[in-house]
C-alpha cells in the first residue's frame, strides 16, 4: 500500500481527520470562561486520544503526524491570543524545528521562536513567561527562544543547527510581516549559502552515522538518529530547501532529482517509521526514539506481526521490516547526497571526463558510465563497475546519476546473468582483488547487486536474531567478517591481532577465505543446520564458479565447521590430551587449521564488538599451538597424559632450579599433588604457584597470589588454603559481588586436603586487571572473607543489564559421562545473571558434588557453563537419582536467584 503523501504545500489548511478536535465547539467553550487553559488542556487530551484511536484503528502515519501539528497549531494560537494581540506588529509566534516542518508525533518537543521588533513594547517580556508557564501546565513540553530578527542572524551565522531550525520556521500568529523578513534576513542570501550549508550539514551526518558505527542494523536502533533514519530523511530536505528552495521533497521530483518511484518509497519508508515512532511514544509517554528491547516485542504486537508459534519470531519480523526500510532509505540518502555533492560542491569543477574503458570514465574523481546504455547493452557491466572500483583507489565513488542505473537495471541480474561465464569471471575477480574487496562488498550490497547476484544472501538481508550475542543482522556480519579478514592484510592494523596478520600471509588463497566468510551464515533462518546448509550452498557456487574440488570442498568445510574451534575452546577442556586429539582429527591438516582459525577469529570480532577479548584471544592461540603441534607429531602417534605430565614437570623443575630452589624442596610439595594438577597446568602456571607457596610468610593463613596473565588471557587468582565444602561458593561470589567475570577455573584439592584452585578473571569490560591497587584490593578483599573459617558465602547484590530481562532463557542440564578422566561433565544453559556461578556451587556443596573445572562462556544474556564434577570420593557421578536430584537444586537455587534479584521487580 501507498503511503499517504506529504502535503504539497508547506502545510494542510484542515486535517484529514477533523475529528481531533472541534474548533467551533473549543470557541463556544472559552468564551467568558475564567479558566480557559483548563479548557484548552482538556482539548489537548481529548485530540491525543483521539489520534491514539486512529492510529489503534490503522490511519496512516501522516495524518496521524500532520493532524497532532493542527491540533497543536490550533491551541497555541488560542493560547497565545489570551496573551498578545494577535494583530501586534511587534510580535509574532514561530513554529520551528520539526514543529515548523508540521511533523508532530506524541512525545516530539514543540519548539517556538518569539520573534520580537527592535523597540517591542517592553509589557511584553512578562507576557511571555506567563504564556509559557501556563503551555507547560497545559501539557505542552515547549522549547523556546525569544529573539529579534537581528539576534537571530547572530545566532543562525554561529550555529549551523539554528539556522537549520529557522530554516523550517513556520508562521503561527502574530506579526506575519515580522516573521517574513526574519525568513529574508536569515535567507542563503545573508548567511549560510547553498555550498557552506550542505557542506556543514554533510559533516554534521557523517558525525552522527560514525556515532552508530556507520551502520543502520544496530540491536537497539534509535529510528530517527540511525543512518537511513528519519534524520536521514530530514537531511534530504533540508538541502533541498536551502539550495533548491523547494518546500516539499516532491519538489525534487519536479526539479528532476528524484523520480516518482524513488519519491514514493522515501515517503513510504517515512511513514513506516512514523508510525513506529509514533507508537513508541504513546507505549512510553514520552519522546523515546530507542527502539529499546524492553519495546521491541509490544511494537511488534502493536503494528501487527504475529508468530502463534514464537513470540521471539514476531520481533524478529517486524525488526526485518526495520532493517530492509532503513538500508533502502540510507541506500537513496547516499544516491542523493552524492547529487548533491556534484550539483553543489563540484558545480565549478569544469575537467573532461577521463576514459577508464570503453564502459566507463572518471569525471570530478567519481566513476560514471560512458553513455546511459551501458548496462542495458552490456549487463555484466553491473559487476565490473566495482572491479573497477577496487582496481582504482583514486576514485572517490560513483556519481549519481551511475547510482540510479544501477538500481534501474538490477532486474538484468537473472540466471542467464549468473551462468555468463563473464559474470561469474568479474565476480571472482574482485574477490580476488588485493584492495578495496570489503568497500565493493559493501557498496554492492548497499546497490542491491549483492542480493541479486547471489538470491541466496538476499535472503538474509535485515535478518536479525532476538537476542544479545547478535549485535548486527545476518548481512551486516558477514560483511564484518569479510572486513576483519581483510584488515589482517592491512599492514597499520598488523599489531591488533599479530599472530592472525602474521598467519594470513601463508595461506596459499585469501579468496578461499573470503568466500568462506561470505557463505558461513548465509543458511540462517531456514530451519535445520545453518552450517551443513550453508555448506552445500557454498559448494555449490564454487564449483559454478570455476573453482577446483579441492578448493570447493575446503571452502564448504570451513562453512560447515565455523564454529569448530570456537565451541571446542570455549566448551571443552583443551588440556585434555583427548580433546586435542579428537579436534586434530576433525581438522585434519595444519592447512585446514590456518584457515579456520583465521575465519573463527573473524567471526567472533563481527559478531558483537564486546564479543572479543583477551581470554577468547589465549583460547583459541592455545587451541591453535597445541592443535598444530598434535599435527606435527602426526595424528597416528597421539600424546598421552603420562607422557604430557612427565614433560611439564620436568619443565617447571628446571625453571624452578634456576630459581635457586632445590629438590628438595620441591619434591615434598609436587609429592602432594595429583597427576592432574600437572595435566591442567603449564611449566609457567606450575612455576608462579610453587614460587607463591614456597616464598609465602605466614603458613596458616590463605595464600591468595594474583597476576595479569597474558597466556591464559586474563588476570589468575591462585588460592591455597585448607579445603572447605563450600570454598568455590564463596569465591565466586566474592569475585562476582566485586565486578569480576569468572572465565576459567581448575577446582584441585592435593593429597594432604589443600586446595588448589585457579581462577582467570576479567574485569567487567572483558579487559585483564592490571593496576597494582586494583590487584591489591582484590587479594585483600580474598584474604578477609576467606580468612573467616566456613564463613557464609557473600550476597551478591550487583544488578543484571537492564536489557537481560526481556530475555526468558529456560534452565537446560545435561550430564554425560568423561570416563577417561575419571569425571562426570555437566552442560548448562541458562539466563546470565549476579550471582550465577555461586548459585551452582551452593547446589554442588548441597549435594556433596567437588567441582574440579568449570569452563564459563556468555553469549549475550545467555551462559553456556560447562562444569567437571565427581562425587566426594572423588569418582564420576553415574546414580541418575543423584544426577536428578543435582538438576533439581540447581534451578531451585536459580529461580530463587532470579526472584531475590532486585532488577526482576520482586
Amino acid at each position: 500500500m501507498i503511503a499517504t503523501p506529504e502535503p504539497r504545500i508547506q502545510f494542510p489548511d484542515r486535517p484529514a481527520l477533523p475529528d481531533i478536535l472541534d474548533t467551533g465547539a473549543l470557541d463556544a467553550q472559552l468564551a467568558g470562561n475564567a479558566r480557559p487553559m483548563a479548557v484548552l488542556r482538556e482539548a489537548l487530551k481529548q485530540g491525543d486520544a483521539t489520534l491514539r484511536h486512529h492510529f489503534e484503528a490503522g490511519a496512516p502515519a501522516p495524518e496521524l503526524v500532520y493532524g497532532r501539528c493542527w491540533l497543536i497549531d490550533q491551541l497555541l494560537r488560542r493560547a497565545w491570543a489570551l496573551y498578545f494581540d494577535p494583530q501586534a506588529t511587534d510580535i509574532s509566534l514561530v513554529a520551528v524545528g520539526g514543529y515548523g516542518r508540521a511533523e508532530l508525533l506524541p512525545g516530539s518537543d514543540i519548539d517556538l521562536l518569539i520573534l520580537l521588533a527592535e523597540g517591542a513594547e517592553p509589557g511584553h517580556a512578562e507576557a511571555i513567561r506567563e504564556f509559557l508557564a501556563d503551555l507547560w501546565d497545559m501539557g505542552v513540553e515547549v522549547g523556546h527562544s525569544v529573539r529579534t530578527i537581528a539576534e537571530c542572524v547572530e545566532h543562525g551565522r554561529a550555529d549551523i543547527t539554528i539556522a537549520t531550525n529557522l530554516l523550517e520556521a513556520r508562521h503561527l500568529t502574530g506579526s506575519h510581516a515580522l516573521y517574513e523578513q526574519m525568513r529574508e534576513r536569515t535567507g542563503p542570501e545573508h548567511m549560510w549559502n547553498g555550498r557552506d550549508f550542505f557542506d556543514a550539514k554533510l559533516r554534521e551526518q557523517d558525525v552522527r552515522h560514525h556515532k552508530y558505527h556507520d551502520t543502520a542494523y544496530n540491536l537497539e536502533p534509535n529510528i530517527k538518529e540511525n543512518p537511513g533514519g528519519l534524520r536521514d530523511i530530514q537531511m534530504i530536505g533540508w538541502v533541498a530547501k536551502r539550495h533548491y528552495g523547494v518546500l516539499t521533497l516532491h519538489g525534487l521530483v519536479e526539479h528532476g532529482f528524484l523520480t516518482e518511484h524513488e519519491y514514493e518509497t522515501l515517503v513510504e519508508g517515512q511513514s513506516f517509521l512514523w508510525r513506529i515512532r509514533f507508537a513508541l511514544h504513546s507505549l512510553t509517554r514520552r519522546r523515546e526514539d530507542r527502539l529499546l528491547f524492553d519495546h521491541q516485542r509490544t511494537l511488534a504486537a502493536q503494528l501487527g506481526y504475529q508468530a502463534a508459534d514464537s513470540p521471539n519470531l514476531s520481533v524478529e519480523l517486524f525488526m526485518k521490516d526495520y532493517y530492509r526500510t532503513v538500508f533502502e532509505l540510507n541506500r537513496l540518502n547516499e544516491m542523493l547526497l552524492q547529487l548533491f555533492k556534484e550539483q553543489i560542491l563540484y558545480a565549478d569543477d569544469s575537467a573532461d571526463p577521463v576514459v577508464i574503458n570503453k564502459r566507463f570514465q572518471s569525471r570530478k574523481g567519481f566513476i560514471e558510465v560512458a553513455h546511459p546504455n551501458v548496462f542495458r547493452r552490456y549487463p555484466f557491466a553491473l559487476l565490473e563497475i566495482f572491479l573497477v572500483m577496487a582496481q582504482h583507489p583514486n576514485l572517490k565513488g560513483v556519481r549519481a546519476s551511475t547510482i540510479r542505473l544501477i538500481r534501474d537495471h538490477r532486474h538484468l541480474i537473472d540466471e542467464d546473468f549468473r551462468n555468463d561465464l563473464r559474470s561469474r569471471a568479474l565476480f571472482m575477480e574482485i574477490i580476488r582483488q588485493p584492495h578495496g574487496v570489503t568497500h565493493e562488498l559493501r557498496r554492492m550490497n548497499r546497490y542491491g547487486i549483492l542480493a541479486a547476484y547471489l538470491p541466496v544472501f538476499g535472503r538474509i538481508v535485515g535478518q536479525m536474531q532476538y537476542d544479545l550475542f547478535h549485535a548486527f543482522t545476518v548481512d551486516e556480519h558477514t560483511l564484518f567478517v569479510v572486513r576483519n579478514i581483510r584488515r589482517l592484510t592491512v599492514p597499520e592494523f598488523a599489531q591488533e591481532l599479530p599472530f592472525a596478520s602474521e598467519l594470513i600471509r601463508k595461506i596459499p588463497k585469501q579468496e578461499l577465505l573470503i568466500l568462506a566468510a561470505l557463505f558461513h551464515d548465509i543458511a540462517k533462518g531456514r530451519g535445520g543446520d545453518h552450517s551443513e546448509l550453508g555448506a552445500d550452498e557454498a559448494r555449490r557456487f564454487c564449483q559454478h564458479h570455476g573453482l577446483s574440488r579441492y578448493d570447493s570442498e575446503l571452502v564448504a568445510w570451513l562453512v560447515q565447521n565455523h564454529l569448530l574451534m570456537s565451541t571446542t575452546a570455549q566448551r571443552r577442556d583443551i588440556s585434555d590430551p583427548a580433546v586435542i586429539n579428537e579436534f586434530a582429527q576433525a581438522v585434519g591438516s595444519r592447512m585446514r587449521l590456518n584457515y579456520l582459525y583465521l575465519l573463527t577469529v573473524a567471526d567472533i570480532r563481527g559478531t558483537n564488538q564486546e564479543l572479543w577479548n583477551s581470554w577468547k584471544a589465549a583460547l583459541l592461540s592455545e587451541l591453535y599451538n597445541v592443535t598444530s603441534q598434535a599435527l606435527r607429531r602426526g595424528l597416528e602417534n597421539p600424546l598421552d597424559q603420562a607422557e604430557l605430565v612427565a614433560v611439564t614437570r620436568h619443565r617447571a623443575r628446571d625453571r624452578l632450579l634456576e630459581d635457586g630452589f632445590d629438590q628438595d624442596q620441591l619434591e615434598p610439595l609436587w609429592d602432594n599433588f595429583t597427576e592432574e594438577y600437572f595435566l591442567r597446568h603449564s611449566p609457567d602456571e606450575i612455576v608462579w604457584q610453587t614460587h607463591a607457596i614456597l616464598d609465602r610468610d605466614d603458613p596458616h593463613a590463605p595464600l591468595i597470589a594474583l597476576r595479569p596473565s597474558p597466556e591464559r588471557g586474563g588476570t589468575e587468582i591462585f588460592v591455597y588454603m585448607p579445603t572447605d565444602p563450600g570454598l568455590f561458593e564463596r569465591i565466586t561470589a566474592m569475585l562476582d559481588q566485586m565486578g569480576l567475570d569468572v572465565m576459567d577455573a581448575r577446582i584441585l584439592t592435593s593429597e594432604d586436603h589443600y586446595a588448589l584452585d585457579s581462577y582467570v578473571v576479567l574485569d567487567d569490560h572483558g579487559r585483564a586487571i592490571e593496576d597494582p591497587a586494583r590487584i591489591r584490593e582484590i587479594r585483600q578483599a580474598l584474604i578477609q572473607g576467606l580468612g573467616k573459617p566456613h564463613g557464609e558465602a557473600t550476597r551478591v547484590t550487583r544488578r543484571p543489564p537492564r536489557q537481560f530481562r526481556h530475555f526468558d532463557i529456560r534452565t537446560l542440564i545435561e550430564f554425560k559421562q568423561d570416563a577417561p578422566n575419571q569425571r562426570t561433565i555437566m552442560e548448562l544453559i541458562t539466563g546470565d545473571r549476579p550471582g550465577l556461578l555461586s548459585a551452582v556451587a551452593r547446589a554442588f556443596t548441597h549435594c556433596d558434588v567437588n567441582i574440579r573445572n568449570a569452563r564459563i562462556a556468555t553469549f549475550g544474556a545467555r551462559a553456556e557453563d560447562v562444569f567437571y564434577i565427581t562425587d566426594h570420593d572423588h569418582r564420576p557421578i553415574r546414580d541418575q537419582a543423584v544426577l536428578d536430584s543435582l538438576r533439581e537444586h540447581i534451578i531451585n537455587e536459580l529461580e530463587q536467584k532470579t526472584d531475590q534479584d532486585p532488577a526482576s521487580g520482586t
